[in-house]
C-alpha cells in the first residue's frame, strides 16, 4: 500500500486497526504544531485543518486508480491539542479531495504557495459581477482575526446577487473552506477558492437583463478607489480598438494603480478572432476542462456503450425504448421544446432531444412533463465532444458529436432501446482540453500579442450559490442549492484571480505585470497524459497558443519563475503610440496627460511582454522582423540562462545574445530575437507557431511564437 502526504506532515504513523470494505484502515497523523498553530489563527480552528488534510493526504487518486466510484467520506475520529498535535481518521485508499480546482491545480494546503506566511496576507479581490450572497457559508470570515485593512475605503451597498454567477466567481477566487459542498451529491469534497484567505470585494454591475457599460465601469472605478489589489472581469463585449474599449480604458486606469486585472476570453468558440478583453495590460483567461467528470454510460440496444455526463443522482434506468424526432412528437420534437412532444409516444420511454434552442434542463421538464423515462441530449458537430453538464430533474444524459451520430444511427433500426447508468463522480480523464465554447485568437483588433493569455479551468466547476436562485435558472426549476455546477471563461477568470491574489501575498513588491509574466512563462502545454493539450473545438487534435495561449496556468511554479518580463503603466503608453493613434485616442486613453515622443521611432513588437506575435506579409517573400525583450531576474542571485527556440514551420529564430549571465536577484538584462522567413510560404496566409525557451540548472522560461502572414 502507497502513501503520499500532502500538507503539514512531519511524521506519518499509520495504524491498521481494522480492515473493513474498500481497504478502510485508521490513521495517526502527527502535525507540524508551529504550523499548524499559525494556519489556525489565519483560518480558524484546527480541526477545520485537520479535515482539510483528510481530505486530501491519500491521493492514491484517478491517476493511479484510473476513475471508478466514488470513495465514501472518511471519518475524523480524533484530535489531539495537547500530549501531541495531529488527529486520528478512518481513510480509504480511493479517498481523494474533489471539489476540485485547487488539487488539478497543483495546490497543497501547507506546501508551496499555500504556507501560512503566504495565506496570512490582506490581499484584497474586487469581484465585478451580478453581486454576492453574503450569508453564503463560503464568505463567512471566521477564524480572519486580522483587522480589515487600513487602507480600504469601506463604503457598505446593497450588491445583493439574484443571478448566482457572482456569488459562483466570488467564491471560485476566494470562497472559504466549506467541508461537505456538493452539487446533488456530485463533486463531493471540501470546497475552497484560490485564495481562501483573501478578501472579496463584491461589485454589482449585471443584472436580469446584462451588464451595462456604465454600471461596469462605476464599478471599476470604485474598486479602484477603493483600493483592491486584483480586479476580477468575468464580462466583457466586443473586440474594438482600445481607445473605444471602456474596459480596456478602465482596466488601464486600475493597472495605473498597481492592480492585476484579469478578464474572461469570451465564449464565443470555437471560431478564430472571437477572442475579447485582449488589451496588454489583461490577464485573458481561456477555459478547459480537469480529469473530473459526472459519468452517466449509455448502452443501446445494439451493444454500443458510450460515455455521458448528467448531474442527475437518482437511479439508473432499465433497457427502454427510444424516442426521437417524428417518433416523439410534432415539428420541434427533436428540440424537446414546450409542447411538442406527444404523451402518447413518450410515456414510459427515453427521450433524444438536440441541444441547441431550449436551455438543456427545460428540455428535460418538456420529456417528464410528457410521461418521458429519460433523456439523452445529444451535442452538435460544432459543439464537438464538450459536455457540460446539467441538473437534469430526471434521469438524463449528455453526449458528444460521435457518439450522437452513432445514436442518430441507431434509432432509425427496429425497436431501438438504450439505458442510462449513472457512476457519479469519476476522475483519470485526459486533461486538461480546451473547451469549445473558449473563445479563440489572434484578436481581431490589434492582433500585436498573442490571445488569450493563458488557460484556467472553466468547464464543470463547483462554487456557491444563492439559496434563491434555482441550479437552472429556469422560472419553473424550484429547488434550492448551495453549491452548483456551470461552466464558461466568466469561471476560469477567478480562478487565475485567485492565483494572482496567492502570488501577490508571497511578492508583495511584484507589479501586476510580473505577476502576469510569472503565470504565462511557467504554463504548461502537455496534458496529464503527457500528450499536447488537445481542443474539442478544433479539427486539429492538438490546440494552439490561439486558443490556450501561453498554455495551462501552473501556480507552484509561477511563484517561482525564474525571469519575469516587466512593464510599466508607461510602457503601455508607448506601446499604445506605436499602433500610431491620434492625439486625441492617446487622450481617451490615458486621460490627457500623455504625449507620443516624435523623435523615437517606436515598433508594437517590443512591448515587454511574455510571448511574442509576428506579422508578416503574406505577399513578401523576404519578411522579418526583430524584437527586443528585458528580464528581470527573481530566482537565484547567480543563474546563467541558455536560449533554446522551437522555430516556427517557415521561420528562423535568432537570439542575442544566447546567453543571459545574472550575478544578482532583480538584474535586468536584454535580449534581441529576429523573426527571418526562409523561402516562400506555401500559401499566402496562415499561422506558424513555436516557442522561446530561456533555460537554466533550475529554471525553465517559455514564451510562445505565433507568426501569422496576413
Amino acid at each position: 500500500m502507497a502513501y503520499r502526504i500532502s500538507l503539514l506532515l512531519v511524521v506519518f504513523m499509520a495504524a491498521a486497526i481494522s480492515i473493513a470494505s474498500e481497504d478502510k484502515a485508521t490513521y495517526v497523523v502527527h502535525m507540524d504544531k508551529a504550523q499548524t498553530t499559525a494556519l489556525g489563527h489565519t483560518l480558524g480552528d484546527s480541526k477545520k485543518w485537520y479535515e482539510a488534510v483528510m481530505d486530501s493526504i491519500t491521493e492514491l487518486s484517478a491517476e493511479e486508480d484510473g476513475g471508478g466510484e466514488e470513495a465514501s467520506d472518511p471519518e475524523l475520529l480524533y484530535t489531539y491539542e495537547t500530549a501531541i498535535t495531529g488527529f486520528a481518521a478512518r481513510l480509504s485508499t480511493k479517498h481523494l479531495q474533489t471539489t476540485y480546482s485547487p488539487q488539478f491545480l497543483g495546490l497543497k494546503f501547507g506546501r508551496g504557495l499555500l504556507t501560512s506566511r503566504n495565506l496570512a496576507n490582506d490581499v484584497i479581490i474586487g469581484i465585478v459581477d451580478s453581486g454576492i450572497w453574503p450569508e453564503h457559508d463560503s464568505f463567512k470570515d471566521r477564524g480572519m482575526t486580522r483587522p480589515v485593512p487600513s487602507r480600504w475605503k469601506v463604503d457598505f451597498r446593497s450588491a445583493r446577487d439574484s443571478q448566482g454567477h457572482g456569488t459562483h466567481t466570488a467564491s471560485t477566487a476566494a470562497g472559504h473552506m466549506i467541508d461537505g459542498a456538493s452539487s446533488f451529491g456530485m463533486a463531493k469534497g471540501v470546497a475552497a477558492g484560490m485564495s481562501c484567505t483573501a478578501r472579496i470585494a463584491a461589485y454589482k454591475a449585471c443584472y436580469a437583463g446584462g451588464c451595462a457599460t456604465s454600471d461596469i465601469l462605476a464599478a471599476i472605478d470604485q474598486a479602484v478607489s477603493d483600493g483592491v489589489d486584483v480586479l476580477s472581469l468575468s464580462i466583457g463585449g466586443s473586440s474594438q480598438p482600445y481607445y473605444t474599449d471602456v474596459l480596456a480604458i478602465a482596466s488601464l486606469g486600475a493597472v495605473q494603480h498597481g492592480i492585476f486585472v484579469a478578464a474572461a476570453a469570451g465564449n464565443s468558440g470555437p471560431s478564430s478572432s472571437t477572442v475579447i478583453n485582449t488589451a496588454p495590460w489583461m490577464m485573458t483567461v481561456a477555459a478547459s476542462t480537469m480529469d473530473r467528470s459526472f459519468t452517466a454510460i449509455v448502452n443501446l440496444g445494439n451493444g454500443e456503450t458510450f460515455d455521458g455526463e448528467s448531474l442527475y443522482s437518482g437511479t439508473s434506468t432499465e433497457q427502454l425504448s427510444l424516442v426521437y424526432d417524428q417518433s416523439a412528437g410534432g415539428a420541434g420534437a427533436k428540440y424537446c421544446t414546450s409542447g411538442t412532444l406527444s404523451p402518447d409516444l413518450v410515456k414510459g420511454k427515453i427521450v433524444v432531444c438536440e441541444r441547441g434552442i431550449n436551455r438543456e434542463v427545460e428540455m428535460g421538464q418538456e420529456v417528464e412533463k410528457a410521461g418521458g423515462a429519460g433523456m439523452l441530449l445529444l451535442n452538435t458537430e460544432s459543439q464537438g465532444e464538450e459536455i457540460r453538464v446539467d441538473p437534469h430533474v430526471l434521469p438524463a444524459s449528455s453526449l458528444g458529436a460521435s457518439a450522437a451520430k452513432s445514436i442518430r444511427n441507431y434509432i432509425s433500426s427496429e425497436n431501438p432501446t438504450a439505458s442510462i447508468v449513472f457512476n457519479g463522480t469519476t476522475f483519470g480523464n485526459q486533461a486538461p482540453v480546451i473547451a469549445s465554447f473558449s473563445s479563440r485568437g489572434p484578436a481581431h483588433t490589434e492582433p500585436y500579442v498573442i490571445k488569450p493569455d493563458v488557460t484556467a479551468p472553466g468547464v464543470n466547476i463547483l462554487a456557491a450559490w444563492p439559496p434563491t436562485v434555482s441550479p437552472s435558472k429556469t422560472k419553473s426549476d424550484n429547488r434550492s442549492v448551495l453549491f452548483n455546477v456551470i461552466s464558461g471563461t466568466s469561471i476560469s477568470c477567478p480562478h487565475v484571480s485567485g492565483l494572482a491574489a496567492i502570488i501577490k501575498g508571497a511578492h508583495q513588491d511584484w507589479s501586476p505585470a510580473a505577476i502576469k509574466s510569472a503565470l504565462m512563462t511557467s504554463a504548461y502545454t502537455l496534458d496529464n497524459k503527457k500528450a499536447p493539450i488537445s481542443d474539442t473545438g478544433s479539427e486539429s487534435p492538438t490546440a494552439t497558443p490561439f486558443a490556450y495561449g501561453s498554455g495551462h496556468v501552473d501556480p507552484e511554479r509561477a511563484s517561482n519563475p525564474g525571469l519575469v518580463y516587466d512593464i510599466s503603466y508607461e510602457d503601455y503608453l508607448y506601446y499604445l503610440c506605436s499602433l500610431k493613434y491620434s492625439s486625441s485616442q492617446m487622450a481617451t486613453i490615458s486621460r490627457g496627460n500623455f504625449s507620443c515622443p516624435t523623435d523615437t521611432d517606436l515598433q508594437t513588437g517590443d512591448l515587454n511582454y511574455p510571448s511574442f506575435a509576428v506579422l508578416f506579409d503574406g505577399n513578401s517573400h523576404n519578411n522579418s522582423a526583430t524584437y527586443k525583450r528585458t528580464v528581470t531576474n527573481v530566482g537565484y542571485a547567480t543563474t546563467t540562462y541558455v536560449a533554446q527556440a522551437h522555430e516556427p514551420e517557415g521561420v528562423s529564430v535568432i537570439v542575442e545574445p544566447k546567453v543571459l549571465k545574472f550575478k544578482q536577484n532583480g538584474q535586468k538584462l536584454s535580449y534581441t530575437v529576429s523573426f527571418v522567413q526562409l523561402g516562400e510560404k506555401s500559401s499566402s496566409s496562415g499561422t506558424s507557431f513555436g516557442s522561446l525557451v530561456w533555460g537554466s540548472s533550475r529554471y525553465s522560461v517559455r514564451s510562445p511564437i505565433a507568426v501569422t502572414w496576413q
